[in-house]
C-alpha cells in the first residue's frame, strides 16, 4: 500500500490488513523519501497493529528507524477500551529530552572568555559511555520518588528551574520499587552527568527571532548566549526498559496480544503489568528531571566562575525543559468524545498550544516552548505549541538521523570533524575524539527542513533560530 498525500506536508497510508487505523506521517516530499528509504514507514505500519489505537499512527517530520517504534512515532491507545501501553512507544532512553537556559551574555561577551568557559564545562561535565556524576548516589532514591524537586532540595538550581519544566519536574505515579537491582547500580553513579550517543551540553547563540511576541515571554532576544542540555535518564532507565520488556514479552500472552513485530510487545494499560511498566516508566523519568536539572546548575556555576561573578549574575534562567521520551494519560477529543489516552511520544516532543492549564501562568496566552536540537554543529530551534495542533498536540525532536553511525565514522575520522566544526568558529570539548564523527552534521537530516514541515503541518510555530558557538559531547 502506497503513501497519499493529504495535504501540504500530511501523508496517509490507508489501513489495510490488520491495521485498525492509517498511519499517517507529517513530512515534507524531501523527508518523505528519507522515511521510505530507512522503511520507518513500515514501522508506522505496524504501530497501527496495537489494540486500542486510535486517529491514526503518526510519525513527526524527523521520523527514522528505531526500536519498534520508529524515532518520531506517535501513538494514542484508549485505556477505557482495552487500550495498551508498549515500552517500543517510550524507547530504552526514557525521558530524554532538553533544557535550555537564557542568559545576560552576548555573543561578544562569549568570545572574550570562550577558552574560560568551554573549559570550566569541560571539567565540570562529566560525559562518556558510563562515566561520571556529579551529584550524591545517596540522593537516588529520593530523585525516583520526586524528581527534580528532589535535587532542588539538596541545593542545585534554583526554584523557579520547577515551574519551567514539563511536570515541574516530577512526573506523577512513580513506584522506585519496581525499579531492579540492576538499574539502581546504573543510576547510582550517574546522576548529573550526560552520557555518549548524540547527548551534548552546547553554548548557542539566539541568530534570529521569528515570533517577537512569543520569544519576549520566553525570555530569548537576538544575540543572547544560551545553554542547551539533552540528555535523559543514562544507564538507569536503559536497564529499567530491558526489564519491563523481559516482563512484557510474557505478559502479553496471557491478554491475547498480537503485533506483527515482537519489539512492539505491549499489555492493557490497566493490567498489573501495564500499570507497573508506567510506575517504574515515571520513575525513570524523574532521574532524567533530574539529570538535567543538575547539569543546568553545573553550567550556571561553570559561566559564574568564568566571568568572575556569582551563579545569579550571569541571569541564566530556564527557557523550559522538555521530555521527548515518554507515554502518558492525557485525555483529548477523539470523534467529539472526550477519551482517556495513553499517548506515546518516542522521539516526539510534547507541544501543548495557547491556553493549557497545564502550562505555567506566563506561558498560556503563547503556548508551550518546543525545544528542537539540530545536529551537532548545525542550528538548532525553539519554537511554540500551534493552537489545533493534529498529533495530540506533539512535534518533532530533532534533526532525525539520516546515516548510521557506521556510516558515518567511514566518511570522517573524529579529528577530521573536529577540526571542520573548530574552523567554523565552534570550539569543541569531546569525551572522545574518536567517536566525535557518529554524530557528524551530515549523519543527520536539515533541521531548518524538519523545522519549516512542523510549521506547515500546524504542529508547532517558529519562534527563535540557535547557533552553536560551542559542544561539550560523549
Amino acid at each position: 500500500m502506497e503513501l497519499r498525500r493529504i495535504a501540504e506536508c500530511v501523508w496517509e497510508l490507508p489501513a489495510h490488513g490488520g491495521m485498525r487505523v492509517p498511519g499517517r506521517i507529517y513530512a515534507s516530499e524531501q523527508l518523505i523519501l528519507k522515511a521510505e528509504e530507512d522503511r520507518a514507514v513500515l514501522q508506522v505500519e505496524n504501530v497501527a497493529h496495537l489494540p486500542g489505537i486510535v486517529e491514526a499512527s503518526m510519525a513527526m517530520p524527523d521520523i527514522h528507524w528505531g526500536y519498534g517504534f520508529p524515532i518520531g512515532g506517535v501513538a494514542a491507545t484508549d485505556v477505557d477500551a482495552g487500550g495498551v501501553v508498549s515500552p517500543g512507544g517510550v524507547g530504552f532512553d526514557i525521558c530524554c529530552g532538553v533544557r535550555l537556559l537564557a542568559s545576560r551574555y552576548t555573543e561578544k561577551d562569549f568570545n572574550q572568555r570562550r577558552t574560560e568557559v568551554m573549559d570550566e564545562l569541560d571539567r565540570r561535565i562529566p560525559r562518556g559511555l558510563g562515566k561520571g556524576s556529579i551529584a550524591d548516589p545517596g540522593l537516588l532514591r529520593n530523585v525516583l520518588r520526586e524528581g527534580a524537586k528532589a535535587v532542588r532540595a539538596a541545593s542545585f538550581g534554583w526554584d523557579s528551574d520547577l515551574d519551567r519544566c514539563e511536570e515541574h519536574g516530577t512526573s506523577q505515579g512513580a513506584r522506585p520499587d519496581h525499579i531492579g537491582s540492576r538499574a539502581l547500580q546504573r543510576g547510582a553513579g550517574q546522576l548529573g552527568s550526560l552520557g555518549s550517543g548524540n547527548h551534548f551540553l552546547e553554548v548557542q547563540v539566539v541568530d534570529s527571532i521569528h515570533d517577537e511576541t512569543a520569544a519576549r515571554v520566553f525570555g530569548l532576544t537576538e544575540g543572547m548566549v544560551c545553554v542547551m542540555i539533552h540528555c535523559g535518564s543514562r544507564g538507569l532507565g536503559h536497564q529499567t526498559c530491558t526489564d519491563e520488556l523481559k516482563l512484557m514479552g510474557t505478559a502479553m500472552l496471557k491478554y491475547g496480544v498480537e503485533v506483527p513485530d515482537r519489539q512492539l510487545a505491549s499489555v492493557p494499560v490497566d493490567s498489573p503489568e501495564g500499570e507497573r511498566y508506567l510506575g517504574a516508566m515515571a520513575a525513570s523519568a524523574n532521574f532524567g528531571w533530574a539529570n538535567r536539572h543538575v547539569l543546568a546548575h553545573e553550567a550556571r556555576q561553570a559561566f559564574a566562575v568564568a566571568f568572575g561573578t556569582s551563579p545569579e549574575r550571569t541571569g541564566m534562567q530556564l527557557v523550559y525543559d522538555v521530555a521527548h521520551n515518554l507515554a502518558k494519560i492525557e485525555t483529548h477529543a477523539i470523534d467529539g468524545a472526550l477519551r482517556r489516552l495513553c499517548v506515546h511520544r518516542k522521539g516526539a516532543t510534547r507541544a501543548l498550544g495557547p491556553g493549557r492549564p497545564e502550562l505555567p501562568v506566563d506561558l498560556r496566552p503563547v503556548g508551550q516552548p518546543v525545544l528542537i536540537p539540530g545536529s551537532m554543529g548545525t542550528a538548532s530551534w525553539v519554537l511554540v505549541g500551534a493552537a489545533g495542533n493534529p498529533a495530540f498536540a506533539t512535534a518533532a525532536h530533532g534533526a532525525g538521523r539520516l546515516m548510521s553511525r557506521k556510516k558515518a565514522k567511514q566518511r570522517e575520522t573524529g579529528y577530521e570533524v573536529r577540526r571542520g566544526l573548530e574552523a567554523d568558529g565552534i570550539s569543541v570539548r569531546p569525551g572522545s575524539v574518536k567517536l566525535l564523527s557518529e554524530e557528524a552534521p551530515y549523519a543527520y537530516k536539515d533541521v531548518d527542513e524538519v523545522v519549516d514541515a512542523c510549521a506547515r503541518a500546524g504542529l508547532a510555530n517558529k519562534v527563535a533560530r540557535l547557533r552553536p558557538l560551542g559542544v561539550v559531547k560523549g
